[in-house]
């Protein structure tokens, strides 16, 4: 089964880490605010968090929808592409 890659500008998401083998990063909630072609930097309660997209499965609050960060590991710019 072929994982679909995430199409749309992630910036301005917010979003809740649900998976990581990091305990550190398990629950981060906030608004992403940049994200790179290998991290989404994500502002909490005024403080800047940079989580590796390789580490994380994600849950878009807007829309609840799953999101394994491995399958956004492409600059932003290359992922709308297509």
């Amino acid at each position: 089964m072929k994982k679909a890659v995430f199409p749309h500008e992630l910036i301005g998401e917010e979003i809740i880490v649900v998976k990581t083998a990091n305990p550190a990063l398990l629950g981060i909630t906030g608004k992403i605010v940049d994200e790179t072609k290998a991290t989404i930097r994500v502002l909490q309660e005024g403080k800047i968090k940079t989580v590796l997209k390789s580490a994380v499965v994600l849950k878009l609050i807007r829309t609840g929808k799953i999101i394994d960060g491995k399958t956004l590991l492409k600059r932003p710019e290359d992922r709308l592409k297509g």
